[in-house]
């Protein structure tokens, strides 16, 4: 029996569910079927209490097991311990960006006499932030701000 072929949910290609398998929603592409055992097992995480503490206590107990592995993978791999730490500043930054758009408490400034200069390469992830209109300036301190010659 053929079946009409299918959209994957994955990679929107179309495909030929398996005769065995009449219901497969999803194609047999390595990465497809890799997403949908991760979201199948975040499911059974989430919904199943007993899993999640299973999943929990086989990890601490690797862990327990090989102590000192974690230290000497960043010892063995240094270029793996550059872009890591790359990452997580990248991380830090959205983190801090993202606390200042969803930020709406703060001192309603377009009723201040003040002008705000937001600078930076994240200034302009700050759409939501409803309260604070920005602008970039783009200015070499002037001689008077310049800190004076020592000799």
């Amino acid at each position: 029996m053929i079946f009409p072929p299918r959209c994957c949910p994955y990679c929107q290609q179309a495909f030929q569910p398996s005769k065995r398998r009449p219901d497969q929603g999803v194609c047999s592409r390595p990465g497809c079927q890799a997403r949908r055992r991760n979201e199948y097992r975040r499911r059974k995480r989430l919904a199943d209490p007993e899993y999640a503490q299973v999943i929990c206590d086989s990890r601490r107990k690797w862990r327990e097991a090989h102590p000192g592995y974690q230290k000497n993978y960043w010892q063995t791999h240094p270029e793996a311990a550059v872009r890591n730490r790359q990452q997580q500043r990248q991380r830090d930054q959205k983190r801090r960006v993202g606390l200042l758009v969803k930020n709406t408490l703060v001192l309603d400034l377009k009723h201040s006499a003040a002008e705000v200069w937001l600078v930076g390469p994240l200034a302009g992830d700050l759409v939501k932030n409803t309260l604070v209109s920005s602008k970039l300036l783009l200015q070499a301190p002037s001689p008077a701000m310049a800190p004076a010659a020592t000799s």
